[in-house]
């Protein structure tokens, strides 16, 4: 059992001072108790808000995050030729690359604040395609480095069969990527044993995208009771390639032919029409957005104010890890907005006046149902999972609740979290990951042989 002490808290009702928060030998929150006596609890000094779920990695291009922006000989760069430095990339990860990348990215994302990750994992076989001997051998790797690390895991195999929409042969760039559903299952199976045995691990499934997957395959994909999520209408050209190829845009297709729910998380859903937007939030489904990565890939801009107007439910991933902090998200999306309609803090309301809190409920409430995790909150039944901030970083000192949400996300610098614990185990202390020294020493191997 373990206790903290919090001189103030982002509850579900809002800030609350003097809150001492127990949890159990598993890790839930057992009591939250407002206006209490520290005790011999853990002091935490900074406002505490929960823990923040990213609800979108492939962890292994951490290694490549500012190495694709040379622009290309034939100039008009765009996603469709990032995409193929990231095939060539893909083919040099080794297994153990992908542990250290993987570790160096949690450790990094622990200390700025997110402490789930929803790992959209298709780098799944060898360089030339052939299956390792255990066929989960590359998702093995992103568990051992979530549990070295102490971050919670949502592991979700890709199944990724094809190069274009509805059965278009695949791209020799994609070979370690392919499986058919048998060799997905296997795959899965092992995730799912994985899963049910390591410490705040859970599991999903990600059929890639309409490019990826036949109408059969999402259907069998469909069926499965567990977080599903699918990349859904990020870039114009897939749109028109899904409009000649079906009739129907990608958020129209999934709308009218699968059965969107809570169990769904469409990642990025940037090219939707009005309609296409109202009835996305009525499902229940979230938005998985990554800002960061949208801006860095040209993707374009979400359609906010419409999607909040429906009550829509979201999320935040780093996708690429061009961006890695859960405030930077925030801020991308907002800002976003603002040049686009020409307008400032969008993302509120009167009942949120404030874009940093505002964001943030949402931010934690949608990574929480993405990721199919019991967390997204400090009350009992829920997973201890605490970031204290730091009150005495100079872009937060001298404010309090909400006006320190806004400066949090919308002020200058990084790294204002000071501790961190995950399912009630500190990871994160002064600002720096427990294990930061070894995990930056394998990093830093893994990057000189790559060449990175």
């Amino acid at each position: 059992m373990a206790e903290f002490f919090a001189h103030h808290a982002l509850l579900p009702g809002g800030w609350a001072a003097d809150v001492r928060i127990a949890c159990d030998a598993a890790g839930q929150i057992t009591e939250v108790t407002p206006g209490a006596a520290p005790g011999a609890a853990r002091r935490l000094r900074g406002h505490v808000i929960p823990g923040i779920a990213n609800l979108h990695s492939h962890a292994f291009q951490r290694a490549m995050a500012g190495g694709a922006e040379r622009r290309s000989p034939a100039g008009r760069d765009s996603f469709w030729t990032w995409r193929e430095t990231m095939y060539r990339f893909a083919l040099s990860i080794t297994p153990e690359d992908a542990e250290a990348i993987a570790a160096q990215l949690y450790a990094e994302c622990l200390e700025r604040g997110f402490t789930q990750i929803a790992e959209f994992h298709y780098l799944h076989h060898a360089p030339d395609g052939a299956p390792h001997a255990d066929r989960s051998e590359m998702a093995q790797r992103l568990f051992a480095a979530a549990a070295g690390t102490g971050m919670g895991i949502t592991m979700l195999p890709s199944l990724y069969r094809h190069g274009g929409i509805f059965g278009a042969p695949p791209h020799d760039g994609q070979r370690r990527f392919l499986n058919d559903l048998d060799g997905f299952h296997e795959i899965l199976a092992r995730v799912q044993a994985t899963a049910a045995t390591q410490r705040n691990a859970a599991w999903g499934v990600a059929p890639h995208s309409l490019r990826a997957v036949t109408p059969a395959m999402l259907q069998a994909m469909a069926a499965l009771d567990c977080p599903i999520h699918i990349h859904a209408a990020e870039q114009e050209k897939e749109v028109e390639e899904c409009l000649a190829a079906t009739g129907l845009r990608p958020v129209e297709w999934l709308l009218r032919n699968t059965p969107l729910d809570a169990r769904w998380v469409l990642i990025h859903a940037t090219h939707m029409t009005a309609e296409e937007t109202r009835a996305l939030a009525a499902t229940g489904a979230v938005a998985g957005l990554c800002p960061s990565t949208e801006a860095s890939l040209g993707d374009g801009v979400f359609p906010l104010p419409d999607y909040l107007a429906a009550e829509g439910r979201l999320g935040f991933g780093t996708d690429s890890h061009v961006g890695i902090c859960p405030a930077a998200e925030l801020r991308q999306l907002e800002t976003s907005q603002r040049l686009a309609l020409e307008l400032r803090s969008v993302a509120t309301d009167e009942a949120r006046p404030h874009p940093g809190r505002g964001l943030l409920e949402r931010a934690v409430a949608g990574g929480a149902q993405a990721c199919g995790v019991a967390m997204g909150g400090i009350a009992p039944g829920l997973r201890c999972d605490l970031v204290e901030l730091d009150d005495e970083h100079p872009t937060l000192v001298g404010r309090h609740g909400d006006g320190l949400l806004d400066a949090w996300c919308f002020g200058p610098a990084d790294r204002m979290v000071r501790s961190v614990a995950v399912g009630g185990t500190v990871v994160v202390e002064g600002g720096r990951h427990i294990r930061e020294g070894a995990i930056r020493e394998n990093f830093t191997r893994t990057m000189k042989r790559l060449g990175a």
